[in-house]
Formats: C-alpha cells, structure tokens, sequence
C-alpha cells in the first residue's frame, strides 16, 4: 500500500529522518507512477535505495552510540561536579542551620545565666540542679528561706553575676577574692592568713549575722562568741588539782568544702543554696605563680575554711558542736570538767576529785578523730596544783589572774615609761610602746578588773602625755585584685625575729 504523502514540512523532516532522502524520492515517484512498484528484474534500483537507506539508519544509530561511549568520561565528571555542587551547597545550608542554632542558644544561655547560676565550677556544681529547702525545718530554726542562689544574691545585694564571681571554684585564675600574708606562730614557723576582699567579706558578714549567729552552740564553746572570753573558758578551771590543755591540729583548714556544704544541707537548705553558700565560705590553698609576665593563681588541694574569714570561726564552733557534746559527757563520766575556745581543749579534775588521765587522754584523742579533727601531738600539756596553771593564757591557780612574771616586767615597763618616756622601748615586740601598754592594761582589767584598773590608770596617762605612733602607710594593693579593692597587709616580719606571743596575748 503506497504512503500517503507528508501533510506538512515537520512530517516530510520526518519521514527523510527515517530513511533517507533517496527513499523517500523513490517512494514518491512510484506513487506518482513515475516508477514502477516492482520490476522484477535482477538488481532493481529500488532494491539498492531501500538497501543503501537500512544500512544508513544503523549506521546513524551506531555513530551515535559511538558519541555516547565516547563522553561517557565527560559526562561523568560533569555527574560528580553537579552532586559535588549539591552536597556543598546542603553542607553550607547544615552549617548555616547549625550556626544559627549554636547562636540561639548562646543567647539563652546568656539570658540564663544572668538570671540563674547553673555552674560553679568542676566538682561543685552538681547538685546545683536540686533547689527545694526544707521550708519547715528553717523556719523552726528562725533562718532565712533561701530558696536558690539567685534568692541568695538578692540578700546579699549582689547580682547573680557577681555572687558566681566570689563562689566560682576555679583551678588556674589571674584574680583572687583574698590577700594572703604570713604570721609567726609562737611555737615557730608561719601561719598562713587569708583575708578576704572587700566584697566578699561583706557576703561573709551577711551569712555570719543572719544564718550562722542564729544557731545555738554548745554551753562548752567559749571561742569567738557574745558574751563569753578567755575568763569565761578559764573560769570553770579555777582552783582544779589538774588543769589538761590539748590542742587541735590545723583547726580551720581541717574543715573541708562537703564538711560545710553537708552543714547547710542538714540545716534545711537546698543543696543549690547550700553549694553557694559553702563556696562563699571556703577556699583552697593558692599558689602564686608567674608565666610570661602574667600572675597566676593555682589552687592547691581541696577547699576548706580559710584562716580570717569571717565565718571560719562561727562555722568551726557549730561543726564542733558534736565534739562537744561528746567530750563534755566523756569528761563528765570520768571526773572532769570541759571547755573549749577554738582549736584548746581544756580539762580540769576539780580540787579534791580523782580523775584517770591515761583513760581521758585516749577517749579524747579517739572522739576528736571520729569527729574529723586531727590532735596535735606536741600540744599536750598536764598540769598539776603545785605548778602554775594555765587555760588560754590565764592563770587558774586560786582565781583568774595574768601570770606574776608578766606582771612584773609590765610594773617595769610603765615605771621606766614614767620615768623616761616610751623612746627605745618596746612591750611584745611592739615598738609603739604606748599603744601596747594600753592593750596590755586592758587585757590584765577584763582577766582581774582590781589589778587591772591601776594599770589602765597609769597606761592612761601615759598615752594623753606622749601619744601614739602614727598609723601606718597604705599598704600595697594585691596582685589580682580590681582598682578599688581592699590593699595588701605588709609583709609579715622576718622569720628570724622571736616569734610572736598568741594573739589573746598581743596588745
């Protein structure tokens, strides 16, 4: 059946396309009937075209399989480069997403932390997260609620800012909340001195009178209390047949950072309020390091009570509370009488009582471990009626009264004082003479008031007649501490020098 001819040029294209030009001339013609349909005859020109046009088309279709082989390379290189392009574009989309978030959260933290505080430091900061105090127990206490740290620096009129700033615990800092100095024991060697900076003695100072002041201590605790003194602690002791004095060893810093924290949680505080306020109140030991022309410094050890804070005593008196106890019911089972100002136990075997010393010596020593203190083991003195005996610097004997030694060089002194004014003189190792001798008389009054009168009379007159020495120049400000902060006491006297008296002593 002949071929209908093309209707448009697209269908001749076409039908050209799918054989060739020849065939489709052909084609033509026999439908026109310039061409026969089929000759017959061997070698029919027709034969040839149709022939030459099939092996045109597998000729087209092999060269063009042969172009497709051929960029096979290329197209793959164009295949990596396009999902090159679009992982690299869906990895800037990720970190694009990812900064944004990472910003956003940034900015909450932020906006957290200026409200919270939700870390303190490695170590310290996990039970940050449990802020629910026992309301009940506190109140039964007459203590302040204190719900959170944030609820703590509102008391404390900080911000919550600047109470992370003094409870941070951290191991390296170029800054310090305290200036450290050195003292002469009296039995020889340094006492370290850690007196905090201004701001954070104050916060000290607010836990002091509103939390830790409000807490009864126990009737044997004589130490750093309203109402009581070294003639409180060595009155029950007067007239004894035995006066036993022991002391504790490093007495502040053997009281550690989960000491005082645990202190807080058992008063009814939440363990958040608890961790700041344990942190306010400790310290580590700092070491003072230089590294390419900047001060560092370095925490040593754990944290514990800092010697010249304002809350180690208050805070040892409490802790002790128990020790206390204990001692005072060990010592009254076996005949004795108990007292304590700070780190000096004293016990006594009233006048005409028996008491066994070897037994009292060795349940003291093993409460005094229980209760996480230390015994110092060259501070044991046992003192006997026919000696003179002493509890905290006041002598025992017959009534409280200052040594008779004592007494006689102070005569000495304010006699020469009278005589020949204070110039070369000196009372405790103290060259402002005047001064000291007014201590000194103030000292002997508040031990034995008729004694003491006559010679604040006379140190008295001394003092309107020449005066004291000027005070001291400003000292230099620590290293660490900001512009405006508390100076730096001066350094502390040679160690060379004869030690210094204790400081119930050192007027």
């Amino acid at each position: 059946m002949a071929q209908q001819p093309p209707r448009n040029r697209q269908e001749l294209y076409e039908r050209i396309q799918q054989g060739s030009k020849e065939e489709f001339v052909l084609e033509d013609m026999v439908r026109l009937g310039f061409w026969p349909a089929r000759s017959g005859v061997p070698g029919d020109p027709r034969d040839e075209v149709h022939r030459k046009a099939e092996l045109e088309k597998q000729l087209r279709a092999l060269t063009s399989e042969q172009a497709r082989l051929g960029n096979l390379e290329r197209l793959k290189k164009e295949l990596r480069k396009k999902r090159l392009a679009e992982s690299k574009r869906k990895q800037q989309e990720t970190k694009d997403r990812r900064e944004r978030e990472r910003v956003a959260r940034a900015e909450a933290w932020k906006a957290r932390k200026a409200k919270e505080i939700l870390f303190l430091g490695r170590g310290v900061s996990g039970g940050l997260n449990q802020r629910t105090p026992d309301g009940a127990k506190l109140e039964r206490q007459g203590l302040p609620k204190l719900d959170t740290p944030e609820v703590l620096a509102q008391a404390l009129g900080l911000s919550v800012g600047q109470l992370r700033g003094l409870c941070y615990a951290r191991v390296v800092s170029t800054r310090t909340n305290y200036v450290r100095f050195a003292l002469p024991k009296k039995t020889g060697g340094l006492r370290l001195i850690s007196a905090p900076l201004p701001r954070l003695k104050a916060a000290q100072h607010w836990v002091l009178k509103n939390v830790l002041e409000k807490l009864p201590l126990h009737e044997a605790a004589h130490g750093f209390r309203a109402g009581h003194s070294i003639v409180s602690n060595a009155r029950p002791h007067v007239g004894a047949a035995v006066v036993v004095n022991l002391d504790l060893k490093d007495f502040f810093p053997t009281v550690v950072y989960p000491r005082v924290k645990g202190f807080f949680v058992k008063l009814g505080y939440s363990e958040a309020t608890a961790t700041a306020l344990a942190l306010l109140c400790t310290e580590p030991d700092m070491e003072e390091v230089e590294l390419d022309g900047q001060r560092y410094f370095v925490a040593q050890g754990g944290r514990r009570l800092p010697q010249g804070a304002p809350t180690s005593p208050a805070l040892t008196n409490l802790l002790c509370r128990r020790l206390d106890r204990r001692l005072k019911g060990a010592a009254r089972l076996l005949g004795f009488t108990y007292t304590r100002y700070a780190d000096d136990l004293t016990f006594s075997v009233p006048k005409g009582g028996t008491g066994d010393m070897g037994k009292l010596l060795r349940l003291v020593r093993f409460v005094v471990r229980k209760e996480g203190f230390v015994p110092h083991p060259e501070k044991t003195r046992v003192l006997r009626r026919g000696g003179q005996q002493e509890v905290t610097g006041v002598v025992v004997n017959d009534k409280p009264g200052v040594d008779r030694e004592t007494l006689r060089r102070f005569r000495a002194l304010l006699h020469q004082l009278e005589k020949s004014g204070p110039e070369g003189k000196k009372w405790n190792g103290s060259t402002d003479v005047i001064a000291s001798a007014v201590g000194f008389a103030n000292y002997v009054a508040m031990v034995d008031p008729a004694k003491g009168q006559v010679f604040q009379q006379k140190a008295r007159a001394l003092e309107q007649k020449y005066g004291r020495k000027t005070v001291m120049p400003p000292r230099p400000k620590p290293a660490g501490a900001p512009t405006g902060e508390a100076p730096k006491p001066e350094e502390p006297s040679s160690p060379n020098e004869p030690p210094k008296k204790k400081w119930w002593k050192v007027f």
